[in-house]
């Protein structure tokens, strides 16, 4: 039975585009901490995890304060906000999460992390970042067999690469995607009431017109890609002044 869990890592642990109703975030964090509490009657959940943060600055700003919290279940997922930047090395990003992941595993944590999808279904013009990603994963998937933290390989499932459970920027997983990837959480943990249905791909998806998918194409690329790429142009991130959603480890309601 766990008593604390603590999520660090970069949006999608903060859990960008699953809305809470309130304004906020909800993501798969939140509902793998439910599916925890509902479980075993209870647990307290604290979520660090803040936008656009690369793996180096995960592992320098939320590793300390998460070992300051003694869990004794956590997450740590990263990487995809390295996959972006030319400067982008497989090895040392992987070497990062292996150093989180031994710190927290030392400090006796059951600790979780997940390979990537591959971004190519979901989005087009990202296929030159295939291979990165491909690389990202081997690596990621050697260091968790040294550390003994326990890896959900998602990115080992196409139907984690569904553009159905992705949300309109591409980068992140809509409320679908979130409930899956915390339903693969659940059952790789052991909790009860979770099968491997989460691997199951979707119903056929309808075939589009060319002329639909050259419209969608350019619509993202208006509406995401451009801005994304002007701001890091200005240096900026999505996660400038930001704070962490839950810093503090609170009890999960369980209704």
């Amino acid at each position: 039975m766990w008593q604390r869990y603590v999520a660090i890592g970069d949006s999608t642990t903060e859990g960008l585009d699953d809305p809470d109703g309130a304004g906020g975030y909800r993501g798969w964090a939140d509902r793998f901490a439910l599916a925890v509490a509902r479980a075993q009657g209870g647990l307290e959940y604290a979520n660090l995890a803040i936008r656009g943060r690369t793996t180096a600055l995960i592992r320098a700003e939320q590793l300390q304060p998460a070992l300051d919290l003694a869990p004794d279940l956590a997450t740590v997922v990263a990487g995809m906000n390295d996959v972006l930047r030319p400067s982008f090395d497989a090895d040392q990003v992987a070497g990062d999460v292996a150093a989180m992941q031994q710190a927290l595993v030392g400090q006796g944590a059951t600790v979780l992390t997940f390979t990537m999808p591959d971004p190519a279904p979901v989005m087009p013009l990202a296929r030159p970042l295939r291979g990165r990603m491909l690389a990202l994963n081997e690596a990621l998937r050697a260091a968790t067999a040294r550390t003994g933290a326990t890896l959900l390989d998602l990115g080992a499932h196409p139907v984690s690469s569904d553009p159905r459970l992705w949300s309109d920027d591409r980068l992140h997983a809509n409320s679908a995607g979130h409930e899956r990837i915390a339903a693969a959480l659940a059952y790789t943990a052991g909790l009860p009431g979770f099968d491997d249905s989460w691997t199951r791909p979707l119903p056929p998806a309808p075939r589009r017109r060319r002329g639909e998918v050259f419209g969608a194409e350019l619509a993202w690329t208006r509406r995401h890609l451009l801005p994304w790429i002007a701001r890091h142009l200005r240096g900026r991130s999505s996660g400038d002044d930001r704070v962490a959603k839950r810093p503090v480890p609170l009890p999960v309601p369980l209704d």
